[in-house]
C-alpha cells in the first residue's frame, strides 16, 4: 500500500499516456495520488483528473511562481474548487526565492498567507513549497502555531528546520531526489526523524529516481525503498506507515 503524496499529473509530459501512467501506479500498489495545482487553470485540471481517476485526489492553489496572478478573483476561484469532494488540500503554495525574476517576496508572502487563511477556514491541510526561503517559510508557519495542518513538500531544509516543522505538527515529505547519490544531507535527515512524521512523493514528472527519464507515481515505490534502506526497516513498513500518515492528513476515501 503506497501513496504518492505530491505530483503534477497535469504536466504536458503526461499528455499522451496518462491512462497508462495511472494504471502502472495502481499495478505498483499505489492506492492514492495527490496531483497539485499551481494556478487557477492547473487547479481546475487537477480537479478534473480527480474526477476521472478513482485513485487521484487534488490539491488546489496558487504556486509562488504564479503569485503575481494572485488576487480576490483568483482566490474566489480557488475557494470554489476547494469545495469539491476530492480536493484534499490547498496547494501547492509557499515561497520560492530561488529565481531573481520571480514574484516579489512581499507578493509571495501575501499569496501564502491568504491561502493559509483559506485552508484554516475550510479545514483543509496545506502543501507547502519552499525553495531558498527556509527562514521566511518557518517564520510564517510559527506565527500561525501549526494552523492549518500540512506537509513540507519535497523537503529541502536542514535537520533543525525539519524538527521545528514537526514540532508545529507538519509532516516532512521526501521526493525522488532522496534516492540521488549526492543527497547526503537529505538522507541524513530521513535517518534522523521518525517514520510517523514522514510522507513520500514523486513530484512527478520531476526528480525521477531513474535519472534522465520522466518520473511518474509508480516510482514512489523507489522512494519508499530508499527510506527503508536509510532507516533499516522493511519496505512494507515504510509503505504502510507513510500511507496511513497520508490518510490522516488528507482523509482519502479510497483507503477506507
Amino acid at each position: 500500500m503506497l501513496v504518492d503524496a505530491h505530483c503534477h499529473l497535469d504536466d504536458e509530459q503526461f499528455g499522451d499516456d496518462l491512462d497508462a501512467v495511472v494504471a502502472r501506479a495502481v499495478d505498483a500498489g499505489v492506492v492514492a495520488i495527490v496531483t497539485a495545482g499551481g494556478d487557477v487553470a492547473s487547479s481546475q485540471v487537477a480537479v478534473a483528473l480527480a474526477e476521472k481517476y478513482e485513485q487521484v485526489y487534488a490539491a488546489v492553489g496558487i504556486h509562488p511562481h504564479h503569485a503575481a496572478s494572485f488576487g480576490e478573483t483568483a482566490l474566489k476561484e480557488i475557494r470554489a474548487l476547494a469545495q469539491h469532494r476530492k480536493v484534499v488540500a490547498i496547494g501547492e503554495i509557499g515561497l520560492d526565492f530561488h529565481y531573481a525574476d520571480g514574484a516579489p517576496r512581499e507578493v509571495q508572502e501575501r499569496n501564502l498567507i491568504a491561502h493559509l487563511d483559506l485552508a484554516e477556514e475550510l479545514g483543509k491541510p496545506v502543501v507547502i513549497h519552499d525553495r531558498d526561503a527556509h527562514r521566511a517559510v518557518m517564520d510564517i508557519l510559527r506565527q500561525r502555531n501549526g494552523k492549518p495542518r500540512g506537509m513540507l513538500h519535497c523537503f529541502s531544509g536542514d535537520l533543525e528546520m525539519a524538527r521545528q516543522a514537526i514540532d508545529l505538527g507538519y509532516l516532512i515529505s521526501f521526493a525522488g531526489n532522496v534516492t540521488f547519490s549526492n543527497a547526503r544531507q537529505l538522507q541524513a535527515i530521513a535517518r534522523a526523524i521518525t517514520l510517523d512524521r514522514i510522507l513520500i512523493e514523486t513530484d512527478a514528472p520531476y526528480l525521477s529516481p531513474k535519472r534522465g527519464r520522466r518520473n511518474e507515481p509508480a516510482n514512489v515505490a523507489e522512494v519508499a525503498a530508499k527510506i527503508a534502506e536509510l532507516m533499516g526497516v522493511e519496505e512494507s513498513v515504510v509503505a504502510t506507515t507513510t500511507a496511513q500518515n497520508s490518510k490522516r492528513l488528507f482523509g482519502f476515501r479510497t483507503m477506507e
